[in-house]
């Protein structure tokens, strides 16, 4: 159940895996559009961004963007709604760091900060974010003085420092 109050949701998208004859790009944008049917506002977006897989550049490369949201969920009620909307966009769960259609990760949540509790895995903000460029470069595209809740570094500093994807650059 959602709750009245809406949250500002920062949300990472990324995939490097086709599907139904669908490149990469297409699935993202038509994740973006089908985000509201799944309980978010999306207020603004990032441009798609381009860059070889991590860890392993021999996988095809991923695009990856940034949105902006809004919504009444709860952040665990947030990602399960991101979840449900991978699965209808054929992600597939295996290894970590694995080629998929879609991932979904949320990057901040309202600006809390929370660890990862007994049944729950949510862990805010994502504790990887700041590290990939192809997360922090979008961001900083969108909202270059966001601040990271946890390092008080603002998106475009970060999008500076990232070392991870470093590569990344505008589609």
């Amino acid at each position: 159940m959602q709750n009245s109050i809406q949250s500002q949701v920062i949300v990472a998208l990324g995939g490097n895996l086709s599907l139904r004859g669908r490149k990469p790009v297409e699935i993202l944008e038509l994740a973006l559009q089908k985000l509201p049917e799944f309980g978010f506002r999306v207020v603004r977006r990032s441009s798609w961004w381009v860059s070889s897989a991590w860890p392993n550049p021999m996988d095809p490369p991923y695009i990856n963007g940034i949105a902006l949201v809004e919504t009444g969920y709860t952040p665990s009620q947030a990602l399960a709604q991101l979840h449900s909307l991978e699965t209808a966009f054929g992600r597939v769960r295996s290894d970590p760091n694995a080629p998929r259609t879609l991932d979904l990760d949320i990057i901040d949540f309202a600006g809390l900060v929370c660890a990862p509790t007994v049944g729950e895995a949510l862990e805010l903000p994502h504790p990887r974010a700041a590290d990939r460029a192809f997360v922090m470069r979008p961001l900083a595209e969108i909202a270059p003085n966001w601040r990271h809740p946890r390092l008080g570094l603002t998106a475009e500093a970060l999008a500076k420092s990232a070392r991870i994807g470093d590569d990344a650059q505008p589609v």
